[in-house]
């Protein structure tokens, strides 16, 4: 087993390096995965799932839940654990959210994620297309609950506001990882400016929820560090899983995290308070987030309730 800080072989060297037997994912197969499949075809939109190449998309679109990314599939950073292609982007498409809550209406689900890429080539990061879209969507899906995962407005918290002013019930944005890796992970963000946005919205009243991948070169002790820190400013949902590397252009994976390990983990973010935790290694930041829905109406419910 890999430990802390060890560097497994590139991919492609002799000899190839397999996933451990515990990262098993499921492949596409079922009639429910390839209608929703041409649902989004059909629709003309773009999802994080296919464009990010995540390991989940046979269970998930399998129980039709998905992740729309919305701005376009083009994304103006270069985050090295991403596949998200990189580049310049096509003007935000006036009609794409009307189309995104058109689909979601027909899905019919409890309770769905929307994210986007990032688009610094606009002035307000994609702000306003991001309302609108909260906007009909709520509009068209007043039963189902909406998580936005969000980039971080290049730390512009009035983008940040006019997010929040649409209604979303739960605010995401992810940290990545541990604030000593930031950097090289993230190159064109930085830990201080996503931890700031996060407790913005926090104080703002939002819902939050944040997402670490492990398996980039962090020891368990930053990662425990990490969590405290969010929590201090009350993050309320947390996700960890583990770094898949998605070509020989992105980062090398350092170690694969067991099952206990994520176990310990979690229980040591409950432990701090966390009202819901997702760990694992295939845990993404939309991974059984479907499943949240009630967490996330107890939550609002326990802020709407008078102080003792």
């Amino acid at each position: 087993m890999a430990g802390p800080g060890t560097r497994l072989p590139l991919a492609g060297d002799a000899p190839r390096v397999r996933h451990p037997a515990w990262i098993k994912a499921q492949l596409p197969s079922s009639p429910t995965f390839f209608e929703v499949k041409e649902l989004v075809r059909t629709a003309g939109l773009h999802t994080v799932c296919e464009s990010a190449s995540c390991p989940n998309i046979g269970e998930c679109w399998s129980r039709r839940a998905l992740t729309i990314m919305i701005l376009g599939d083009i994304c103006t950073r270069s985050c090295r654990f991403c596949d998200v292609a990189t580049g310049r982007p096509l003007p935000a498409d006036a009609d794409e959210p009307r189309r995104v809550a058109d689909t979601l209406a027909t899905l019919g689900l409890r309770h769905t994620v929307i994210t986007c890429v990032d688009r610094d080539d606009l002035a307000d990061g994609g702000a306003a297309h991001w309302a609108e879209t909260i906007r009909l969507v709520k509009a068209r899906c007043p039963e189902m609950t909406l998580e936005v995962l969000t980039g971080d407005f290049k730390g512009e918290t009035a983008a940040v506001d006019t997010v929040l002013a649409a209604g979303p019930d739960v605010f995401a944005h992810n940290l990545e990882t541990v604030p000593r890796l930031s950097r090289e992970v993230r190159v064109q963000a930085s830990y201080p400016r996503s931890y700031a946005i996060l407790a913005h919205a926090k104080r703002m009243g939002a819902i939050t929820k944040t997402g670490l991948m492990l398996g980039l070169g962090e020891t368990d002790d930053e990662v425990r560090a990490v969590l405290r820190e969010v929590r201090e400013i009350g993050v309320d949902i947390i996700t960890l899983g583990q770094y898949l590397r998605p070509s020989r252009q992105h980062l090398e994976i350092a170690r694969y995290v067991p099952p206990e390990g994520f176990d310990a983990l979690a229980a040591f973010a409950r432990g701090l308070g966390f009202p819901h935790v997702e760990a694992g290694p295939l845990v993404r930041s939309s991974y059984h987030a479907d499943g949240q829905r009630d967490i996330v109406r107890e939550l609002a419910e326990a802020r709407r309730a008078p102080m003792a």
